[in-house]
């Protein structure tokens, strides 16, 4: 097959798919349906702790830990694994290996249960792995296959199409969630949770075939002819020295980094607990009530986050990244504040929305200002893996951050209000940043 042209729209049409195919994940595992399914062992056990490695610990504390170790597990392989796949010149049989265990371990999800604890949190733990790792190669093609013009804009379009892909698939599970009794599952809490298991499968599913076309579109890479030795395990260290080097002569890269590293601690970390506020801080009513309103509220966010993504990008092309990224900032450090006072369940719809608002658009914009900034080089993988390495090392010490003013003050409520500094230290960077560095 022919590779398709940089910038040509069928390429970059298939590089923004493969987040429809992959933001199930995000959606139905990290955030949706296995938060309350892994909530609703406990509560069907009637338990609050389960024995780890000869300790007992308590539901919340112990996924926190799992997935930061799963972060910390990335943030350490991704300079290695990037640093090998542009050696060997094939960053795609790295994007495959690291989809293919996601998706398989989320299927893997199906099993999971308080008497299979240590499989079960294997499965949740290589899930997280597969998804962030592929991430590292994924955003590593968007210089490769879009120009500098292109990039804001393909870049909100594939977080886009990750959103509408990804509720396709959710209100499907919701449905079934909800009665299973159409999809011959009975009828009761047993049936629930038996679809609940079962949505893990379809993300597996969705996830593998859905990245086919991504695939089957994306270049290979330049191949070097160099084959993985053990001295090219080391060869990952010294790509990270070099972009480490880069970055101490390149200020403006440094200096966005630094804000990104900052404020995208803060913004990953209300992602990955939104829903175990919204379980514990606000009243509900019911159990169903709890259910059908978590996951309406996650629906919101992934529905307004599409005009969101779009609205940013289209606000950069006006304003500039920076200012654009700055205002978002201080949108974030409102939506902190509010949360501290949410009570109520339209409350928490209403503030959401406003999450979805700036979720997406931050996202998107972050992750082509960075590409702007990178100078001219064809090893794209290794300096994108930096930007993940900061992200996930951002996450690990955002959730010990959270945990540990939770567990001191014994309020999720406080560490949401804290992550106000870490948006206002965010904006104080960023306003660092020199506007006329932009490509």
């Amino acid at each position: 097959m022919a590779q398709l042209a940089k910038g040509s729209k069928k390429l970059l049409n298939a590089w923004a798919f493969y987040d429809w195919a992959n933001s199930v994940y995000s959606l139905v595992i990290a955030s949706a349906v296995f938060p309350i399914y892994y909530q609703a062992l406990f509560n069907i056990a009637n338990v609050e702790t389960v024995t780890v490695f000869g300790g007992a610990i308590r539901s919340t504390p112990l996924i926190s830990y799992t997935t930061a170790a799963a972060f910390l597990m990335v943030s350490i392989m991704s300079p290695l694994l990037s640093g090998i796949a542009d050696y060997v010149g094939n960053k795609k049989v790295f994007m495959k290996f690291f989809c293919y265990l996601g998706a398989l371990s989320c299927v893997g999800l199906y099993f999971f249960d308080l008497d299979r604890i240590y499989i079960s949190l294997l499965c949740y733990f290589l899930g997280l792995v597969g998804f962030w790792g592929s991430l590292v190669f994924y955003n590593s093609y968007l210089p490769d296959v879009a120009y500098n013009e292109q990039q804001d804009r393909i870049s909100a379009k594939g977080y886009s199409m990750g959103y509408i892909g990804s509720v396709v698939l959710l209100i499907f599970n919701l449905i079934m969630v909800m009665m299973p009794q159409y999809f011959g599952l009975g009828e009761g809490d047993p049936a629930s949770m038996t679809a609940m298991r079962i949505s893990f499968i379809t993300v597996g599913v969705w996830w593998i075939a859905f990245s086919q076309y991504s695939f089957y579109h994306l270049p290979k890479g330049v191949s070097t002819g160099h084959k993985v030795t053990r001295s090219v395990l080391f060869n990952g260290f010294k790509e990270l020295k070099n972009v480490y080097h880069s970055l101490s002569e390149n200020s403006t890269l440094k200096r966005f980094l630094a804000a990104f590293f900052v404020y995208s601690m803060a913004v990953q970390t209300v992602m990955l607990v939104a829903t175990y506020f919204g379980e514990q801080e606000i009243a509900w009513g019911g159990n169903e009530e709890k259910t059908i309103g978590l996951i309406s509220s996650i629906l919101i966010i992934q529905l307004v986050a599409v005009i969101g993504a779009t609205l940013t990008s289209r606000a950069s092309e006006r304003f500039g990244n920076i200012a654009t990224l700055v205002v978002i900032n201080m949108v974030w450090v409102g939506i902190c504040i509010v949360a501290y006072f949410v009570e109520t369940p339209i409350q928490f719809y209403a503030t959401a929305g406003v999450v979805g608002l700036v979720m997406g658009g931050i996202q998107a914009l972050s992750r082509s200002t960075y590409s702007k900034f990178l100078p001219e080089t064809k090893d794209t993988t290794s300096y994108f893996s930096f930007y993940d390495v900061a992200e996930k090392i951002g996450i690990v010490i955002g959730m010990v951050i959270y945990g540990f003013i939770d567990h001191i003050t014994g309020s999720m409520r406080n560490s949401v209000l804290f992550l106000v500094v870490f948006f206002i230290i965010g904006v104080i960077l960023l306003l660092r940043v020199p506007r006329k560095s932009m490509k």
